[in-house]
């Protein structure tokens, strides 16, 4: 079983920050890569950033370079993984719920979710 849970979403002001954090346990020990996903309303899921968990490489979506960085915990035989999404100046079309998913060795693309956590940005 492997169980992947989001925390720290909320209500932020235009130009503000907030921190994403998310935390995989149980059958963890071949994970390949962590991201964040978003989805607003009326728009498909997209890919905002992941994480390579062996190397640390990083992806970004155009949209979030420059103001959002993913980082991961150091690597443990725990366990349990955890990745942080740190959104800077944050814009109004940020707002969504933004899920964390993990991919495993042997998975086309990412086979574990969390339920999101939704991120909404004030005027």
């Amino acid at each position: 079983q492997l169980q992947v849970a989001e925390s720290g979403g909320g209500l932020v002001q235009a130009g503000g920050s907030l921190r994403l954090s998310c935390a995989a346990s149980g059958r963890t020990f071949s994970t390949v890569a962590m991201g964040w996903f978003r989805q607003a309303p009326g728009k498909d899921r997209d890919l905002v950033a992941s994480i390579r968990w062996i190397g640390g490489g990083t992806y970004y979506a155009d949209y979030v370079k420059g103001r959002f960085t993913i980082s991961r915990d150091s690597v443990r035989d725990s366990g349990k993984r955890t990745i942080y999404l740190q959104m800077n100046r944050v814009k109004a079309g940020d707002t969504a719920v933004y899920y964390c998913a993990l991919r495993r060795v042997g998975a086309p693309t990412y086979d574990s979710w969390g339920q999101g956590t939704q991120v909404t940005v004030s005027l």
